[in-house]
């Protein structure tokens, strides 16, 4: 499974698109990073550029190319 490197600290505000839109949701922005007590990035807010809807999920998920590709395709 290829991966992409993450620093999950320079998410906030990178476009992200999706290689299985739902409901025309293709292409993400990451609107607000979500940390632990120790300051750890542990997961993130997509928003759907479409539409708006927000989605929290583990940064890692991100790092699947198969699911996510960096940048507006």
């Amino acid at each position: 499974m290829a991966r992409h490197q993450i620093n999950p600290n320079k998410l906030l505000l990178s476009k992200w698109t999706s290689t299985s839109p739902q409901q025309k949701e293709k292409h993400f922005i990451v609107t607000k990073l979500i940390k632990d007590e120790a300051g750890i990035v542990i997961e993130c807010l997509l928003e759907a550029v479409i539409n708006k809807n927000q989605y929290q999920l583990p940064w890692q998920t991100l790092s699947s190319t198969e699911k996510w590709q960096q940048g507006w395709k």
